[in-house]
């Protein structure tokens, strides 16, 4: 659930995986696990994710002591679902089981659970319709809250779903429809500004509508002026990002610190996790965009940020 501090707000920030580019378990086109810890760190974030189960050590002892030595936490780990789609939910709950079993031996509080997209991840062929029945929307949201009610029971975790682009609630009219249909006491809102964005969405509407479901952020901006094509032309979303969709803040939408002030003024205490869509990329690029992005974030002089400062004298781009 979504918690307000009485005393004011509380904004952890922090990064993952897909900061470094990373979507999948093992992929050859990714940094090495050890590799983005320590940039991580040594870029001064103290939280992160687990990202996609199987890219960190799924062992809960080695990677606590990796964490360790490196000054880092986790905030939550991750799942896809698609929970619309009959007989799903034996599939969904082993795939949670792993994550909230690792994520809860972290000392995590929340499954980011992000809707299956209706378009392959790897390829973008559309695998499933674009749009969902009546039925479906009925089955997703009976499912989402039969998880997070049974993430609370079994785990002492909070999901935080996250409308995803290329999935079925990706525009503002879905995501209020899926508010709509679901329990806030078991199912809180992962706004994710990037993929609010993507479609046009208002991120400081949604925040100020709908504050009680407010349960966790990702933080990121997408280009405008890409993003005008990737509609025109109906790119999925893989090629978009490989076009520069999601932008290095300040470049692009939503501006960032208006939301975290907008945050601060709710009083809410909730997790924000830079992220930058950026797999497939070149390994050294993105760490200067993590030391710069903590330094815009970490600027905006709100009392309620905890955002940690760089560890390791790291050479930086300007």
């Amino acid at each position: 659930m979504t918690v307000q501090q009485p005393g004011g707000a509380r904004i952890r920030v922090g990064s993952a995986p897909d900061s470094w580019g990373v979507w999948f378990p093992d992929d050859p086109q990714q940094v090495p696990w050890p590799r983005f810890l320590d940039e991580v760190s040594a870029a001064g974030y103290e939280w992160i994710e687990l990202g996609p189960y199987g890219y960190l050590p799924p062992d809960p002892a080695r990677l606590a002591d990796e964490l360790a030595a490196r000054g880092l936490r986790v905030s939550a780990g991750t799942v896809f679902e698609h929970l619309h789609r009959p007989d799903a939910w034996n599939d969904v709950w082993r795939q949670v089981g792993d994550v909230a079993t690792l994520t809860a031996a972290m000392g995590g509080t929340h499954v980011v659970v992000i809707p299956d997209v209706w378009r392959d991840h790897r390829t973008g062929e559309a695998i499933e319709p674009r749009e969902l029945t009546a039925e479906a929307w009925a089955r997703l949201a009976a499912g989402v809250d039969r998880l997070g009610r049974a993430v609370q029971e079994e785990y002492g975790l909070s999901i935080a779903f996250h409308p995803h682009a290329d999935s079925h609630v990706g525009r503002q009219p879905d995501i209020e429809r899926f508010l709509a249909e679901t329990d806030p006491r078991y199912v809180p809102l992962c706004l994710d500004t990037g993929h609010v964005s993507y479609y046009g969405g208002d991120n400081l509407d949604l925040i100020r509508r709908f504050p009680e479901r407010i349960g966790y952020l990702h933080l990121k901006q997408v280009d405008p002026a890409v993003i005008e094509r990737v509609h025109a032309e109906d790119v999925p979303f893989p090629q978009a990002v490989q076009l520069g969709a999601m932008i290095e803040p300040p470049h692009g939408v939503p501006d960032l610190p208006p939301l975290l002030e907008e945050v601060d003024r709710l009083g809410l205490d909730v997790f924000a996790i830079v992220e930058h869509d950026l797999y497939p990329c070149p390994p050294d690029v993105p760490l200067p965009i993590a030391q710069r992005t903590h330094r815009l974030i970490g600027s905006c002089g709100l009392p309620s940020l905890q955002i940690g400062r760089p560890r390791t004298p790291v050479a930086e781009q300007a």
